[in-house]
């Protein structure tokens, strides 16, 4: 660490704090060159990857968009919105610990999807519908048939029988 006065390279730590709320080191410091203090900070960058867009195009990852598309399709489903944020948040920590530069957007797309098949199955269909362009009822029917594949781990439902 270069000392912010002198630009000397000869710097001592002389206390070290960290602090959880920001994910972040404080250190006090002392040039030995000129014997002043100083104060560093030190805190883990972590950045989004770029998306990549079907048309080639990049642009920045938005939590924002995510969270809209995702409330679109969650509009009046009975989903606290904890749920949505930690699913969100899921999405996020994929993406970073990828260790991708870029990634598609199909494949956030994907992440979504599983995320909203978590969550809901009728808004896993609604975005499944748009993200995919859904053409006919078979396509809804094929995704109806996939959301559904997770809850056959479940115990089958009773039928009443008359």
């Amino acid at each position: 660490m270069r000392c912010p006065f002198c630009d000397s390279h000869d710097t001592q730590v002389l206390d070290t704090r960290t602090n959880p709320e920001v994910n972040a080191v404080r250190r006090r410091r002392k040039c030995g060159a000129c014997a002043k203090r100083f104060t560093t900070f030190e805190k883990v960058e972590l950045r989004m990857p770029r998306l990549i867009k079907k048309d080639g195009t990049r642009s920045d990852f938005d939590r924002e968009k995510l969270s809209s598309s995702m409330m679109v399709a969650l509009r009046k489903r009975h989903v606290a919105t904890e749920r949505v944020d930690l699913a969100i948040d899921r999405i996020e920590e994929k993406l970073r610990s990828s260790g991708e530069r870029e990634i598609a957007t199909a494949h956030i797309g994907e992440l979504v999807m599983h995320e909203l098949a978590l969550l809901d199955q009728v808004a896993f269909i609604r975005f499944a519908s748009v993200y995919r362009s859904f053409d006919t009822p078979e396509d809804f029917r094929v995704a109806a048939q996939a959301v559904d594949a997770p809850l056959s781990l479940r115990k089958p439902r009773r039928t009443r029988t008359r």
